[in-house]
């Protein structure tokens, strides 16, 4: 008898159609009562099928209780109880690495597009007030600037290593110094104080959130710039309007937020803002990378009990 499989979402549907050919696939998505499901077919459930950004709705887990495995769709775990899922003995995998590419270009590509303004030049070019009113203002280079990069992990390092060529001084803040020629912060308001851009790609969870707060965009000062790719927890979000608002800094790019997709609205009425709607990883490469992973994952759980990219 094929393993009973639970996907709260459709990863992709090439690779939810794979699950299914292989294994007893049950969709949570497209159950109209999710209690009766459970208390029929919840004990025969052994694997869960979940993304980042879904996560783990609370108390599932206790109703189903022959879980093994969480795979999930994303390389953060910050919305799946990670402790409850230990003390169960229930195993727990992501998708690193296979998105670190696109995410690092996405930070750089934030990173560029808020300095030169490049939303404010598409729009003053397409509304014709290039032809009526003449060019823009100017904007700011990145060449010459200090980095400052809050969390040096895959990702991070993967922006440092992209935003050499662009000219700029790399200082870091994380937990403890690496062994790399950047500069290494202990204090993230000594990092933010340093720097001209800071660049968020540090985990989310309860050790990082709101660490980004008024403080460390106040020492980040007028001139300088925010990017986040890492979670919207990370940031004090009403802190980050009220320095935007009030001139405390000078503009910032954002890939993530704290409500999404329901981000505060306040954020749109800045022309010194890039939004971009939690996309870094969204490429068909990069996203049929992260499927065939979960895939791999689950496979390797129901063959030799191991997962490929174990968290826990």
């Amino acid at each position: 008898m094929s393993r009973s499989v639970l996907a709260l979402l459709d990863v992709r549907p090439a690779y939810t159609e794979m699950l299914a050919q292989k294994y007893d696939l049950h969709r949570w998505d497209l159950l109209d009562d999710k209690k009766a499901f459970l208390n029929q077919t919840g004990k025969d459930i052994t694997a869960l099928v979940t993304s980042a950004g879904f996560g783990l709705p609370d108390g599932l887990i206790d109703d189903l209780p022959n879980l093994e495995v969480i795979t999930s769709f994303g390389v953060g775990y910050d919305s799946i109880d990670i402790e409850a899922c230990r003390a169960q003995g229930i195993r727990v995998s992501n998708t690193p690495d296979v998105l670190t590419d696109d995410v690092a270009d996405t930070g750089i590509m934030l990173m560029h597009a808020t300095l030169r303004r490049i939303v404010v030049g598409d729009h003053w070019a397409r509304s014709g007030q290039w032809a009526q009113k003449g060019a823009m203002a100017l904007t700011r280079s990145v060449r010459g600037k200090k980095l400052g990069i809050v969390g040096l992990g895959r990702i991070g390092q993967g922006i440092a290593s992209r935003a050499e060529p662009s000219g700029v001084e790399i200082g870091y803040f994380g937990r403890s110094p690496k062994q790399v020629d950047y500069r290494y912060f202990d204090d993230l308001v000594a990092l933010a104080q340093w720097a001209d851009i800071l660049m968020v790609a540090c985990p989310g969870g309860d050790a990082t959130k709101g660490i980004v707060n008024a403080p460390v965009l106040s020492a980040l000062g007028k001139d300088g710039y925010v990017v986040n790719i890492a979670r919207g927890s990370v940031i004090d979000e009403p802190a980050l309007i009220d320095a935007l608002r009030n001139g405390v800094i000078a503009g910032a790019g954002l890939d993530v937020f704290y409500n999404e997709p329901n981000m505060d609205r306040a954020f749109a009425d800045f022309d010194t803002v890039v939004l971009y709607p939690h996309s870094a990883s969204g490429t068909v490469e990069t996203r049929d990378a992260m499927a065939q992973l979960v895939v791999d994952n689950l496979d390797a759980w129901d063959q030799r009990g191991e997962l490929v990219t174990p968290v826990v």
